[in-house]
Parts: C-alpha cells; sequence; structure tokens
C-alpha cells in the first residue's frame, strides 16, 4: 500500500511541471511571434517621423532665406544712408571752412573799414568846421529871404493848386515838359499846408480829395507826378472854368495860396469878361492883398508850329500876363519845350 502512494506522488509531480513548462513555453513563443512584427512598426514610424523633421527643418530654411534677404537689403539701405551721411559732412565741413575762411577775410575787412571810417570821419569833422567857418562869412555878405522869388515867381505861399492844360496839343506836343516843370514848381516849394490838381476845366486829378486840400507829403508828390504822367480828361483849350473852381473853392483870407496855370491856349470869346470874373472871386481884403497869387506858364506849342493859326496861343499869352498882373502873380512864356 504505502508503494502505490509514492507512484502516484511522483505522477502528480511530473503532470504540474510539464504543464508549467508548455505555459512557460506557449508564452516564450507568442513573445518571439510579436518581436517578429514590431521592428518593421518603429522603422515605419521612425521614416514617417523623419520625413516631418526634414519638412520641417525646409520650411525653416526657407524662412532664414527670406530673413536673410530682408537683413542684406536693409543692410544694404543702411551702407547708403552712411555713404551719403558721409557726403553730407564732408560737404558741411567745407561749408564751414570756406566759411571760416570768409569770417577771417571779413574780419580783417571790417578792421581796416573801421581804420578807414576813423580818417574819414575825422576829415569829416575838419571839413564840417570848414564849411561853418564859411558858411558864417557867406550869411554875413547874404541873407536870402524865405519868401524871395525864384526865377521871379514868389514862393512864400502855404498852398498850391495846379490847374493844368490837358487838351490834346499840350498832351501830345508839351507833356514831358509839363511834369518837368511841375516837379520843378514842387521842388521850389520843399513843405506846403496843401497840394491840389486839376484841369483846365475844373476835373480834380484825384476824385477821393474833391474840394479838400491833398497832404503834402515825400509820397503824395511822387503819386502826383505819376499821376500825371497818363492824366488826360477832357478839355475845351481854355483855363478859365478851372481857375474859377479853385478860387471858388479854397480861397480863404487865413491861407496864402498860390495858383500855377499850365496852358498853352485860350479859345474863350472875353478876355475881359475873364478879367472882371476873376476879380471879383479874388477880391482884395483890408490889407489890398488878394487871397489866391495866380501864376502862369505858357507852352508855345501852338505859337511856334507852322500852319497852325497861332492866335488861341496869342490871346492866352495875353490874357494870362493880365491875370497875373492884377493877382499878385507871374507869367513865364517858354519859347521852346525841350
Amino acid at each position: 500500500m504505502k508503494r502505490r502512494r509514492r507512484n502516484e506522488a511522483a505522477t502528480f509531480s511530473l503532470s504540474f511541471l510539464d504543464a508549467i513548462c508548455c505555459g512557460f513555453g506557449a508564452i516564450v513563443l507568442l513573445l518571439v511571434l510579436t518581436k517578429i512584427g514590431e521592428p518593421q512598426a518603429i522603422e515605419q514610424v521612425y521614416e514617417e517621423d523623419l520625413d516631418g523633421r526634414i519638412l520641417a527643418l525646409q520650411e525653416e530654411l526657407h524662412g532664414i532665406r527670406g530673413e536673410t534677404e530682408v537683413l542684406e537689403r536693409e543692410l544694404t539701405q543702411r551702407r547708403r544712408q552712411v555713404s551719403d551721411e558721409k557726403q553730407s559732412i564732408a560737404r558741411l565741413q567745407g561749408d564751414l571752412e570756406r566759411i571760416r575762411g570768409e569770417f577771417a577775410a571779413t574780419r580783417q575787412h571790417s578792421e581796416v573799414q573801421d581804420i578807414l571810417s576813423g580818417r574819414l570821419l575825422a576829415a569829416q569833422q575838419r571839413l564840417s568846421e570848414e564849411m561853418k567857418r564859411l558858411q558864417a562869412q557867406t550869411d554875413q555878405a547874404y541873407r536870402r529871404p524865405s519868401d524871395a522869388p525864384v526865377g521871379g515867381i514868389p514862393v512864400d505861399s502855404e498852398y498850391i493848386i495846379f490847374v493844368i492844360d490837358t487838351s490834346g496839343s499840350m498832351a501830345e506836343s508839351a507833356w514831358g515838359t509839363v511834369i518837368e516843370k511841375m516837379t520843378q514848381v514842387l521842388d521850389a516849394y520843399p513843405k506846403v499846408k496843401g497840394l491840389q490838381v486839376m484841369n483846365d476845366m475844373g476835373e480834380y486829378m484825384f476824385s477821393t480829395y474833391r474840394g479838400k486840400w491833398i497832404p503834402d507829403t515825400p509820397s503824395r508828390r511822387r503819386v502826383i507826378v505819376q499821376r500825371l504822367r497818363t492824366w488826360s480828361p477832357f478839355s475845351n483849350s481854355s483855363p478859365v472854368e478851372g481857375i474859377q473852381r479853385a478860387i471858388r473853392t479854397f480861397a480863404a483870407p487865413d491861407k496864402r495860396i498860390s495858383i500855377y496855370v499850365f496852358g498853352d491856349e485860350f479859345s474863350g470869346k472875353s478876355m475881359d469878361g475873364v478879367l472882371d470874373a476873376v476879380d471879383a472871386l479874388n477880391a482884395p481884403g483890408p490889407d489890398g492883398q488878394r487871397p489866391v497869387r495866380i501864376h502862369a506858364i505858357g507852352f508855345p506849342t501852338v505859337v511856334s508850329a507852322s500852319g497852325v493859326s497861332q492866335q488861341t496861343g496869342i490871346r492866352f499869352a495875353t490874357l494870362m500876363r493880365a491875370l497875373c498882373e492884377r493877382n499878385g502873380g507871374t507869367f513865364v512864356a517858354l519859347n521852346h519845350l525841350r
């Protein structure tokens, strides 16, 4: 009986070991079968990962190349800017050197000028002293009254009125001489209280100063002469209307006024009528003096012209001579237009 039990135990032990070995063998076989397909899968995954990395690197390379081109363009532009700045600096340095040279020359010239100016000032002072001495001697020998006549015409008036014939004969033949004589009359009166200009019909040169005095300033005188160059209102070749309007509008007992008549003809009918009318308008005051002096300048446009009736020119000269004599003035007859 005991031997049977030992055999049973041995049989059981061998069967168990066989089962265990078979199990382990099956596991080993599964592992072997599994490892056979794993390298292919690993290689495929590795290849796919490598392609992705290559593409990413290629894209990164393209980006780097683009950035490189941009940087190269910026670098080229900066180099050009640096070159331009260097050229500008060189030009400025040249200008600075030139200015320094000019300043040095100017400074030297200024020093010379200062020396010359000092010598000139000293000479002027000596000359001024000599002139004062000679002037004092001259004043002792002769003193000219401020109201002394110039060329026979008294220049003591405070207000001046020009009555100018603007007819065709004057405008075409004597206008340059008219401007010259007006300038000379103005120069004879360095400063007056008022001016006025009208034509022989009594039309004002400046309508804004109708019935008023034009203030006497250097600029006003220049404007009057400039306006006279192109002034050409209608005229009937007779100064009577202008003279009468001037006296009627501006005569005043407290003002010293002179009328200057510029003309060449008298086309009116009666000279005596003109003299009587002016006598009534410009009647003498209590002191026997008339309010307005009348001067006249005769232009020989008609008298000297050949083939033209000279009667109107002769009548103008006759009338003006009598009119100026009665009204404290002077008649000047020009013998040529040059």
